[in-house]
C-alpha cells in the first residue's frame, strides 16, 4: 500500500505498535522457521472457511484474526483467547507484521488478493482460499509475488490433497487410456439470483464499508453477508468461479495443462450484476511438451456432457466397487478408453477392457494435509502442491471463462502479455477498478 492508512478503532486488548516501514523492505519476523518452532500466524476471517482454515493450522500460534463482522470475530476467536482482534485487516497486518510469520486469507473472492498481496510484500507466506482471485490480472499479480519475494504458499481447494485424485493423475500420466485430446469436467453447484436490497441498513456488527474494501460503493444489502455475496459479480464468480478450482484441477494437474489459447463461453442470460443460472465453456490448451493439445469443457449448475447418460446406462463402478457418483466430475477421453472421476472415486470404461489392466504402481506421495503441507515446507523449505504458480495458472483459466461468459466473446488469449487479442471489450473484465483506499 503506497498511502498511510486511515486509523480505525479496532478490537484489541491494548492500543499500539509503531506501523511497520514494510515499504523499506527491512521487515524480520519475530518466529523462526525450524522444524521444531510454532509458527506465528494471522488470520483474516474468523468463521466458515476462514474458521476451517485457523482450525487446521490450530498446531501452531494464532497470534491474531481480523473480520468485519464482530459477532464473527467473537465467535471464531473464542478457541484462540490469546489472539488478538481485529476489525481491518490492514491495520492488523501493519501492526503485527514483526510479531508474524504467515497469513491465512479467508474473506469473500473480492478481496482476496488485497489481502494477500499486501501479506507477500509484506514476506510472510501465505495460504488463501480460492479461487485464488476475483480477476485474472489478481492471479498472475499474487503468483508474481510469491516468486520474487521466495515465499511458501498454496491455494484452499483441499480436494487436492486427498489420494484419489493422485491415484487418477497417475493413470492418466502413465497412458493407461492412452493420449488425451478431451475432458469433460462439470459441477451441480449453482449460485445465481438474487438482487440488492434497499432502504435497508448494516448491523452494528458489521462494518460495511470494510466488508466492501475494493468493491464499488453500495448502500448495504441484506443477506450478501454472510453468503449470498458468490451470487453477484462484484464479489463472487458464479458456480464457475467457486467450482471450477476444485474440479479443473485434476485436469490440470493430471494434463499438465496452464494456460488455454481460446475460451468461449455460453450460459443463461448474462446480467451485469448477477452471476448466471448455468454455464457452458470450451477451453483450447496447445500442445505442452510431447502431449497433444487439449479440449476440456466446462458444465455448471446441472448441465452435463452428452456421453455422460450413456456411461450411467452402464451402472459403471469405482475402484471399491461401488456405483460412481456422477453429480460431478471429470471425464478424462483417451486414444484407448476414459477415465471417469469425481472427488473421491474412479473407474475406467469399457469397463471389460479394463477389467485386467495392471494399473501404476502409486508413485504421488499421499498428502500429510492441505494445511500441514503449506506449514511442513515453511519450516523444512520446499514448495507444496497448490503454490501460487500452479493455481494462479489454474484460476486464470477458471476466470477466462467469466471473462468470455460476460463479454459475450470467444476469446484468444494470449498468456505471455496476460491479453484477449480480439477484444478489447473482453479485456475490461480481465481486472476492475478498485475503489479509493484499496489496491492490488
Amino acid at each position: 500500500m503506497n498511502r498511510k492508512l486511515q486509523r480505525r478503532t479496532f478490537l484489541r486488548s491494548t492500543a499500539g505498535g509503531a506501523i511497520v516501514g514494510y515499504l523499506s523492505g527491512t521487515i524480520t519476523s519475530a518466529a523462526t522457521t525450524s522444524p521444531n518452532s510454532r509458527l506465528n500466524i494471522a488470520a483474516i476471517g474468523a468463521t466458515g472457511r476462514a474458521g476451517a482454515n485457523i482450525q487446521g493450522c490450530q498446531s501452531e500460534n494464532i497470534v491474531a484474526i481480523a473480520d468485519i463482522d464482530a459477532n464473527l470475530l467473537e465467535k471464531g476467536s473464542q478457541p484462540y483467547p490469546n489472539a488478538r482482534k481485529y476489525r481491518d485487516y490492514r491495520e492488523m497486518l501493519e501492526q503485527e507484521a514483526d510479531n508474524i510469520d504467515a497469513v491465512l486469507v479467508g474473506t469473500p473472492d473480492h478481496s482476496h488478493a488485497p489481502a494477500a498481496a499486501m501479506a507477500l510484500r509484506l514476506k510472510k507466506h501465505v495460504y488463501c482460499e480460492k479461487p485464488l482471485t476475483h480477476t485474472v490480472l489478481e492471479a498472475r499479480t499474487l503468483a508474481r509475488l510469491a516468486k520474487e519475494n521466495n515465499l511458501v504458499t498454496q491455494m484452499g481447494t483441499q480436494i487436492h490433497s486427498l489420494e484419489n485424485y493422485r491415484r487418477a493423475v497417475e493413470i492418466v500420466e502413465s497412458g493407461v487410456i492412452g493420449p488425451v485430446r478431451e475432458c469433460h469436467v462439470w459441477a451441480n453447484a449453482i449460485y445465481t439470483g438474487g438482487h440488492f436490497t434497499t432502504n435497508t441498513s448494516a448491523p452494528q456488527n458489521v462494518d460495511w464499508d470494510l466488508w466492501l474494501g475494493p468493491a464499488p460503493q453500495r448502500p448495504y444489502s441484506e443477506g450478501v453477508h454472510p453468503f449470498h455475496w458468490r451470487r453477484f459479480w462484484d464479489y463472487g464468480t458464479g458456480s464457475l468461479g467457486d467450482f471450477g478450482c476444485h474440479f479443473m484441477d485434476l485436469p490440470h494437474w493430471a494434463l499438465k495443462l496452464r494456460n488455454p489459447t481460446s475460451i468461449s463461453a455460453i450460459g443463461s442470460s448474462c446480467d451485469p450484476v448477477t452471476t448466471p443460472g448455468w454455464c457452458v465453456v470450451d477451453y483450447r490448451y496447445p500442445a505442452r511438451e510431447n502431449l497433444p493439445p487439449v479440449q476440456l469443457t466446462w458444465y455448471d449448475s446441472g448441465m452435463k456432457p452428452a456421453q455422460l447418460a450413456q456411461l450411467v446406462r452402464q451402472q459403471p463402478k469405482d475402484q471399491n466397487g461401488n456405483d460412481m457418483n456422477t453429480d460431478s466430475g471429470q471425464m478424462f477421453v483417451g486414444e484407448h478408453g476414459m477415465l471417469l472421476t469425481n472427488y473421491t472415486q474412479r473407474c475406467l470404461l469399457p469397463a471389460d477392457k479394463f477389467a485386467d489392466v495392471k494399473l501404476p504402481d502409486p508413485y504421488i506421495p499421499n498428502s500429510i494435509g492441505h494445511h500441514e503441507e503449506w506449514i511442513h515446507a515453511i519450516k523444512n523449505g520446499g514448495s507444496t502442491t497448490c503454490n501460487f504458480d500452479y493455481s494462479g495458472a489454474l484460476t486464470e483459466s477458471v476466470l477466462l471463462g467469466t471473462v468470455s461468459f460476460r463479454s459475450g466473446q470467444r476469446l484468444e488469449w494470449d498468456p505471455a502479455q496476460c491479453r484477449v487479442t480480439n477484444s478489447d471489450r473482453a479485456q475490461q473484465f480481465v481486472h476492475k477498478e478498485y475503489r479509493k483506499g484499496w489496491s492490488l
